[in-house]
């Protein structure tokens, strides 16, 4: 058992902290340490049932809500593949299941090991204010701005619930740089440390880009749906290989971010119970969803749904840093690659050409899939293998970081290598269409 943190001016003795007191928080040092992930798994499955089942049966009813309220894509623009009109109210049904399942959560929660938190409620209500910022947009085509203060509000509900702001200690420890030493604000005499500011900026720079990148994607019948799918569950698996590999010097380090003692006996130490649950969650909601929204869809997600699972998303991966591990954070980014790598694409291609960031084009990776391969599920199951195999990456990745057998600094050479030869190609492709232009002109 690793010694109480200094900050909180208690010492293991008997005039400081009772026995039962001691005993108490060794139990739960020792029960994460311990923890079974197939007993994790087995215990919080029902969520992922609930979450399926809700969102399969509510999908036609916000179809036909949809329908009703015309709340419907008619395709107007060259650059949409789909030729029909279709409602595109179907990140409702999605919320409404992912909000079933991680509500059960907290009738499973005392089923998880002792010393594991239960889902921080901050998340949920960021979960809701990215749905309710998409599903303005979706009704109303609200000002950019707009969507953009909605995901800082729910990024900033990451960081009250503690989630992601380790990860810039782990960061700044592997650059060499270590803890930066707090900062005294002038004419104010209030201290600011940066470490956990340059962890706030990460968080919303994580959740901006998280949620635009998933939307950018969202372009082909099922495609979104089926790869976040394939995203949970790589994240799961990693979450799961976490569970079994704990270890003190990481109790350690959440030991240190409890501000009393009372926090761990109330509250619990790890995220890891958390991580499970949102996965299983997520998974069991997109999979609902698929069946409808597989081609040929009758409802699609719209911003409603695609900003929903790319916040989803990134709040599973910065769980993985709980510690400071910021290579379990970038191994869950290369579990994320595929909206990644599409944005890399879009922002490089679009810089090259001298236009706008935000200009739309019909040159995202499936429509570039749709027009190799022909059809719309022939592109969709050919991102998908791409998906299984970044995700088989990064489950292999952070699974022999955390049995010690590789080098953390390999898993950041590699998610540094896909951000570059995502560039170069979006680059060249940039350039070949630039020369294109020039010709046709």
């Amino acid at each position: 058992m690793n010694a109480l943190p200094e900050h909180w001016g208690v010492q293991l003795n008997p005039n400081t902290l009772t026995i039962s007191a001691e005993g108490f928080f060794k139990e739960i040092a020792d029960s994460i340490v311990q923890a079974d992930a197939w007993s994790v798994l087995s215990s919080q499955l029902p969520i992922l049932l609930v979450a399926f089942l809700v969102t399969l049966v509510a999908t036609p009813i916000f179809r036909r809500i949809a329908i009703a309220t015309d709340v419907v894509d008619h395709p107007s623009e060259s650059r949409k593949i789909h030729t029909r009109s279709t409602p595109y109210l179907g990140g409702m049904a999605v919320f409404v299941g992912l909000l079933a399942g991680l509500l059960m959560s907290y009738s499973l929660s005392e089923q998880l090991p002792i010393g594991y938190r239960i889902l921080p409620p901050w998340i949920i209500i960021g979960l809701i204010f990215i749905t309710v910022t998409g599903l303005l947009d979706d009704v109303t085509e609200c000002d950019s701005w707009i969507k953009v203060a909605g995901q800082l509000i729910a990024a900033a509900g990451l960081a009250f619930s503690n989630v992601g702001t380790k990860v810039a200690a782990g960061l700044l420890d592997w650059l060499g740089i270590g803890q930066l030493p707090p900062v005294m604000i002038p004419g104010l005499g209030q201290e600011i440390d940066l470490t956990n500011l340059i962890g706030g900026l990460i968080i919303g720079i994580f959740v901006l880009g998280g949620c635009n990148a998933t939307n950018l994607i969202d372009g082909l019948d099922g495609l979104l749906s089926g790869v976040t799918a394939i995203i949970a569950l790589g994240l799961l698996v990693l979450s799961l290989i976490i569970v079994d590999h704990i270890g003190p010097s990481q109790i350690e380090v959440l030991q240190s971010s409890l501000r009393t003692p009372e926090e761990a006996f109330d509250g619990g130490l790890t995220l890891a119970g958390a991580r499970v649950i949102l996965c299983l969650a997520l998974l069991g909601s997109v999979l609902g969803f698929l069946p409808h929204n597989f081609n040929p869809a009758t409802i699609f997600l719209g911003d409603c749904g695609s900003l929903l699972l790319g916040y989803a998303s990134v709040v599973v991966i910065l769980m993985l840093g709980e510690a400071g591990q910021t290579h379990l954070v970038l191994a869950g980014l290369i579990i994320f690659s595929i909206p990644i790598i599409d944005t890399i694409l879009a922002m490089v291609r679009r810089r090259i050409q001298g236009r706008s960031m935000w200009d739309p084009d019909a040159q995202h990776m499936h429509h570039l899939f749709k027009r190799r391969f022909g059809s719309v599920k022939s592109a969709v199951l050919a991102i998908y293998a791409m998906g299984i195999l970044f995700a088989a990456l990064g489950i292999v990745l952070g699974y022999m970081s955390v049995v010690g057998e590789l080098h953390r600094k390999t898993i950041y050479i590699v998610f540094i290598l896909i951000l570059v030869v995502s560039a170069v190609i979006g680059a060249r492709m940039g350039l070949r269409q630039l020369r294109t232009g020039k010709a046709a002109s």
